[in-house]
């Protein structure tokens, strides 16, 4: 197992002690989760892009820092953005 930082220990330690109780929420939040999860996934079209390698190079260290492949960290962003969840900050 891979070593856990501070706030991941935390966690584990209030799970372990009965700490932690499910949201209010538990069964609406799931369910939108997993639709997420499955519109996220489910890959039927393919794109080509050209992007600055400097860009490329930022999206791999971000997705690398979230540890995600940096393909889906882009696919999620174009989502995001698709759906209106996506925002400038100005």
């Amino acid at each position: 197992m891979s070593k856990l930082d501070k706030e991941e220990q935390e966690i584990l330690d209030a799970f372990d002690g009965g700490g932690l109780r499910r949201a209010p929420d538990f069964e609406e939040r799931k369910t939108r989760h997993q639709q997420y999860a499955e519109a996220m996934f489910k890959k039927d079209a393919r794109i080509n892009i050209r992007l600055s390698s400097k860009d490329l190079r930022g999206l791999q260290k971000k997705a690398l820092s979230e540890g995600i492949p940096y393909q889906t960290l882009i696919a999620s962003v174009l989502h995001k953005y698709v759906e209106g969840r996506l925002r400038e900050d100005r």
